[in-house]
């Protein structure tokens, strides 16, 4: 069953009617899901498959450990979903940039963007002005990951189309902040396109997210457990045999507050209950080798929701139901306000 998302039948504050090109792009999906970029998991494989499936596909540009590899991606991703006549249109990609000082290869990525030109680029650790400027010189999409009001408000003015609001329950580099309280405060900054994530494994926590005013919701974890995924075969299966009781989130790994799988921890040699003490955030990819995030895996709150490892079509196909079911129960709780209300009067 193919459910087509489209931004004016689920909500009503017309949020996007002056962003003819968010709009296109929120209209053109299945069901309102990124699928997020993930250090170490996310690659072309899984990019492509989730816009073929009807949601936006994003890789984290590091994830190519070499120049050369990242130019390679970008090519097969743009060459896998090129328009083709009278073939089914895919939902748009998304290349994920580490804008923070320490990452040395920043400019190299830049300009392989403006090269194969991602739909959507999507800013994370840093100040996204300079990726703005690149990005919107081939009319592209700027979306900037944030975890407190004070980087929204930053990112809002420099000019970015939409905001990453990574909230509590989030896997990777976490947030602190309710995902609906996120949203509604971002929602008073700006009228561009809101993401939220933050432990939303299903189709009816989608249709929950977009009720409370986002237009897209970053699923992760979800993900993780995927054929199409980098992650290796133990990890996957750690996902599925994993719920909300293995998860911790802590600094000590890369510096910045970050969710991981216990079970990885002791496998590495830390004590979940001991961990040491955070180091200095380091985030320059033109060191080699994959460094913390090899052996030690993250997870979200929403780790529950997988129960096997499948192919991303069924992922997917499996939210498209849900979300429907979950958008059929909104607007009948809707009918039964209404009547109730006219019995009263």
């Amino acid at each position: 069953m193919t459910v087509s998302y489209s931004q004016s039948s689920v909500a009503s504050d017309g949020v996007l009617d002056s962003h003819p090109r968010l709009a296109a792009l929120t209209g053109s999906l299945r069901v309102p899901v990124v699928a997020a970029p993930m250090f170490l998991v996310s690659g072309p494989e899984l990019v492509i498959e989730a816009c073929r499936a009807g949601i936006v596909g994003a890789f984290p540009t590091v994830n190519a450990r070499t120049v050369e590899e990242l130019d390679a991606w970008m090519t097969r991703i743009t060459a896998a979903l090129a328009p083709s006549r009278g073939g089914r249109a895919t939902a748009p990609w998304a290349a994920n940039v580490i804008t923070h000082s320490t990452n040395l290869r920043l400019e190299q990525d830049l300009e392989l963007v403006a090269r194969h030109r991602p739909p959507i680029v999507v800013t994370a650790l840093g100040g996204p002005k300079r990726a703005v400027e690149v990005v919107h010189g081939y009319g592209g999409i700027v979306v900037a990951d944030v975890v407190t009001l004070a980087l929204a408000r930053k990112a809002v003015e420099a000019g970015v189309d939409g905001l990453a609001c990574v909230s509590a329950g989030a896997g990777g580099h976490t947030g602190f902040m309710s995902p609906f309280a996120f949203i509604s405060a971002v929602r008073k900054l700006t009228d561009g396109l809101v993401i939220v994530g933050g432990g939303i494994a299903d189709g009816q926590g989608v249709a929950g997210a977009v009720a409370a005013g986002a237009d897209l919701v970053y699923m992760g974890t979800r993900f993780i457990a995927t054929r199409e995924s980098l992650a290796v075969t133990d990890y996957k299966q750690m996902i599925v045999d994993s719920d909300l009781d293995d998860l911790l989130v802590s600094p000590a790994i890369t510096g910045t507050p970050a969710s991981w799988l216990k079970p990885s921890l002791r496998r590495a040699g830390y004590d979940p209950e001991r961990m040491p003490d955070k180091p200095e955030r380091n985030y320059d990819s033109s060191q080699q080798g994959p460094k913390r995030w090899k052996d030690v895996w993250s997870a979200g709150q929403g780790v529950g929701a997988v129960g096997a490892i499948e192919p991303v079509a069924a992922v997917v196909d499996r939210l498209a139901l849900e979300y429907e079911a979950a958008l059929e129960r909104i607007a009948g709780l809707g009918g039964a306000t209404a009547k109730t209300a006219a019995v009263r009067r």
